[in-house]
């Protein structure tokens, strides 16, 4: 048999000229004001009627044979481009500026323009190239991030196959022009596996179904068919009907969907920035909350500042008051607020985020668009997730093959591989849909031979009857032809010799296996006398009922191990998603995920922000959810303290992508998905997701720890020089000493950015959370602290309480050298993950460690220490310190083990 005409709509009952008079004039979709002339515009009685296909070609100046191409030219030139509204590109100026804006790098730029104003130009040129280096690091990275998301676009289609004439009396030709050059009244032609370039309005269909998870979140193909008769009238904001929106019209295929099966004509009504796709992404949606990294950021800095500001003046009127010392003491508050401020943590922070961004984008293939998503990312403790695509592939297997009695009885399955078959070659289909297909994949495991059957015709898939019949000719059975049937479980049973009473039996038994996931298709058959007519849909009457095949997602093979990997790292997968609760919870128990109470949108609705917050804290299936309801969710666990990632790949998930923490996306996700997206994955996979979530809380681990180390450790030398210069007649530490040692010790904690914490680190989610850290830095500051006032003790016994210049050099010697040696210390036995003595791992901090302990102990005695102002020091000195510095470690050892302890039981 040849191909099977494509159902038309695109002339009204009775109208031999598709392009003869209309009497509703319906608006052109797309159409804007300033964008160009549009051929008609909108009337009254548009908004009262959904108008025929008919009625839009008239509205569009367009007809079935498509447009001019003088035509087509001019509408380009009005309405532009068939492109979505893209991010505008960011100069490196604006770019670098905007770095600026960091708290850490506002705190490091304050103080060197303190530095400048006080006369220190040392301090404010080191802290000021800081500044610099930092704000040109980050703005690389982003830059190289924003290629690799320019190159992804190429992964979309480009062109589309179109209508047009050459001139009014010319023939009609199809060629393949690029999508950006479809303008609204093309007629183009669509087939299966092509991606609908526009917003369009059927004309001819041939079992026509199309994918719309990426606007709507559905896993199954929807069928699509042309209307020729108005429908009742609609809603003017949406074009679709009181009861069913846009996506529910059977004549209306939308932008960002793709073609699953089937064929199609139809005519362009909307392109660009006027099609729903785009619509979903409009400027306001790409405003987000702050993250999690913002959110802790901010409130650490906040912290720093306070002291920063709160210290030269304690310094100040300590000093006036106690020694007389007047605004000669300036500089060394001013040197004592720097020594409190990291230094070097806008040049850590981006280094370890673009460091650990960069080998993700080399090893996984992930690209991080946002660097501050990485430490996002490590802190995650929600991770939600679609079900298609991520837990299930989209393509379905048969679990079983059902009688009548809901026993396993092989003989449905065997039928309806004959009709897969038969349909598929005879209806002449370019290639089978997935339930075809897996049907006759499990036939042939199977060995099922539906080939030993002649065909003889065939009545393909229709989206209005819902089923599909083939016709064949048994072996032996001369004279008789055999009409085999499957589809729809009702629209099967409706066309089956069945009494009431088994009718609802039967709906019975179809209803409670779905209610487990399963996805069913009746099967029945009859014979009719063979004979030269044509069959006809009027034959599918008086069938005899076979039984059911039962059809389940297939489970995504490493979506079980990576669900149990997630587990381990202390995140909740919480899945929401369109399909049905049945389906969805049967997915997840096939993977080991307990589903527990399933939570479908209507229950959603009833709830308050309140209690969804407390509800999705609990529940982890959603079921049946619209955009509206994923991004109201997300919200309401990021309401109730959680830090989300969010897992998406279409428009209907970018409202969720942007309420969560992070957004992240697959590769061949829609382009407006990447273009939102914080993180791009290599594939939707969740293995890839755990890769980047052991990144960013490699990086996070990294970060904390050298927060936590690099302030108990300022703050321990604040608070004894502050007790040390009401003390000493002197000085404790000259400015130019203290820079020094602060520079020294920055440079070397650059090592953390290239740390490997340990595994138990990794374990949880990494949070820099202020209060933990004031919690820490206090604790941790003070035993710092006592070292250097039992050290101020050591030193006032080994140089007798000396006040003159030699005992003050010596004083400034000795202390510079413990507090190098103590802050190596701090470095090695506070590192994240601890156990460095005796385990792996932590070699640059090793290196960077015995590095700062080697220019502690040996640059008082170089003529730059002399410069300095320091001396050498007597032996004694070093043996006495070397008692101190041992008790110190153990009791850094004890005070570690102790907040562990605290830590894990909290």
């Amino acid at each position: 048999m040849g191909s099977v005409p494509e159902s038309s709509a695109a002339a009204g009952p009775g109208s031999t000229d598709p392009e003869g008079p209309s009497a509703v004039v319906v608006p052109m979709a797309g159409a804007a004001a300033g964008r160009g002339a549009a051929p008609d515009v909108m009337t009254a009685t548009a908004a009262v009627a959904a108008p025929t296909s008919l009625q839009v070609l008239r509205s569009l100046d367009s007809g079935p044979r498509g447009l001019l191409e003088e035509q087509a030219g001019e509408r380009l030139a009005g309405f532009g481009e068939n492109t979505l509204p893209a991010w505008r590109p960011v100069s490196w100026p604006r770019r670098f500026l905007r770095s600026l804006r960091d708290p850490f790098t506002s705190v490091l730029l304050c103080l060197g323009l303190v530095s400048a104003a006080v006369a220190s130009w040392g301090t404010a040129c080191v802290t000021l190239v800081l500044v610099v280096v930092s704000c040109l690091l980050r703005s690389a990275e982003e830059h190289r991030a924003d290629r690799s998301t320019a190159a992804l676009r190429e992964l979309v289609a480009t062109t589309a196959t179109v209508l047009r004439r050459a001139g009014p009396d010319a023939a009609p030709q199809e060629r393949e022009v690029p999508v950006g050059d479809l303008v609204p009244g093309d007629v183009i032609r669509l087939g299966p596996g092509d991606l609908v370039p526009a917003d369009v309005r059927l004309l001819r269909a041939s079992g026509l179904t199309v994918h719309q998870s990426a606007l709507t979140g559905e896993s199954a193909p929807v069928a699509k068919h042309p209307v020729d008769t108005p429908s009742r009238p609609r809603d003017a904001d949406t074009g679709g009907s009181d009861e069913e929106g846009p996506f529910a019209r059977p004549e209306l295929c939308f932008q960002g969907s793709s073609v699953a099966s089937g064929s199609g004509t139809a005519v362009v009504t909307a392109t660009g920035a006027e099609t729903r796709f785009a619509a979903a992404y409009d400027g306001s949606a790409r405003r987000r909350g702050t993250s999690a990294f913002d959110r802790s950021v901010h409130g650490i800095s906040w912290t720093l500042i306070r002291f920063m500001l709160l210290t030269p003046p304690l310094v100040l009127m300590a000093n006036a008051a106690l020694r007389g010392r007047g605004l000669e003491t300036l500089p060394f508050a001013v040197a004592v607020a720097v020594g409190l401020t990291p230094e070097m943590l806008p040049v850590i922070v981006t280094t370890a985020l673009a460091r650990g961004a960069s080998l993700l984008a080399r090893n996984h293939g992930v690209i991080v668009k946002r660097l501050p998503a990485l430490h996002d990312l490590g802190a995650i403790d929600v991770l939600c997730v679609d079900k298609t695509g991520t837990l299930t592939q989209d393509r379905p297997v048969v679990e079983s093959s059902l009688d009548a009695s809901g026993r396993s009885d092989p003989e449905a399955l065997h039928w309806a591989a004959v009709n897969a078959l038969w349909t598929l070659q005879l209806a002449d289909l370019p290639t089978p849909d997935a339930l075809d297909e897996a049907v006759l994949d499990a036939a042939e495991e199977r060995e099922e031979t539906p080939s030993a059957y002649d065909g003889v015709a065939a009545l393909p898939f229709d989206p209005v009857r819902r089923l599909a019949t083939a016709v064949v000719r048994r072996p032996g059975r001369l004279g008789v032809h055999t009409l085999v049937t499957k589809g729809a479980v009702e629209a099967v049973l409706d066309r089956c010799a069945l009494d009431e009473a088994e009718r609802i039996r039967l709906g019975e038994l179809a209803a409670r296996e779905t209610a487990n996931g399963l996805r069913l298709l009746a099967v029945a058959r009859t014979e009719r006398p063979a004979g030269p007519r044509a069959y006809t849909t009027a034959d599918e009457r008086g069938l005899t009922f076979l039984g059911f095949v039962a059809l389940r997602d297939t489970l995504t093979p490493s979506a079980a191990d990576a669900l149990d990997a997630l587990k381990e790292r202390g995140i909740a997968v919480k899945v929401l998603t369109g399909d049905d609760p049945g389906t969805v919870a049967r997915a997840c128990r096939d993977l080991g995920l307990d589903p527990g109470e399933v939570m479908s949108a209507e229950r959603t609705d009833a709830l308050s922000d309140g209690a969804l917050a407390e509800a999705a804290d609990r529940v982890r299936v959603f079921a049946r959810c619209t955009p509206e309801h994923k991004a109201r969710i997300v919200s309401a666990l990021r309401s109730a303290g959680r830090t989300t990632g969010f897992l998406g790949d279409g428009v209907n998930d970018l409202p969720a992508m942007h309420a969560a923490d992070v957004g992240i996306c697959p590769r061949n996700a829609v382009d407006v998905a990447r273009e939102t997206a914080d993180v791009v994955l290599a594939e939707k996979d969740l293995a890839a997701i755990d890769q980047a979530i052991t990144a960013g809380r490699h990086c996070s681990g990294n970060i904390a720890t050298y927060l936590r180390i690099t302030l108990s450790s300022n703050l321990g030398n604040v608070i004894a020089m502050l007790a040390a210069g009401l003390m000493l007649p002197f000085l404790p530490m000259l400015p130019a000493q203290v820079l020094v040692q602060n520079l020294c010790f920055d440079v070397a904690q650059l090592a953390f950015a290239c740390d490997r914490p340990s595994a138990e680190v990794l374990r949880w989610p990494t949070v820099l959370r202020p209060r933990d850290f004031l919690r820490f830095i206090t604790g941790f500051g003070l035993l710092n602290a006592a070292a250097d006032l039992a050290t101020f003790t050591v030193l006032a016994f080994a140089l007798h309480g000396s006040a003159t210049s030699g005992g003050q050099e010596a004083f400034h010697s000795g202390w510079f050298t413990e507090n190098l040696l103590t802050q190596a210390l701090v470095m090695l036995l506070l590192r994240t993950g601890g156990r460095v003595a005796g385990g792996r791992g932590g070699g640059p901090l090793r290196l960077a460690a015995c590095g700062l302990a080697v220019v502690g102990l040996l640059l008082p005695l170089t003529p730059l220490g002399g410069l300095l102002g320091m001396s050498a020091l007597p032996p004694l000195y070093y043996l006495l310190l070397a008692t101190v510095l041992v008790l110190y470690a153990y009791g850094l050892r004890a005070a570690r083990t102790r907040y562990e302890q605290k830590w894990s039981h909290s």
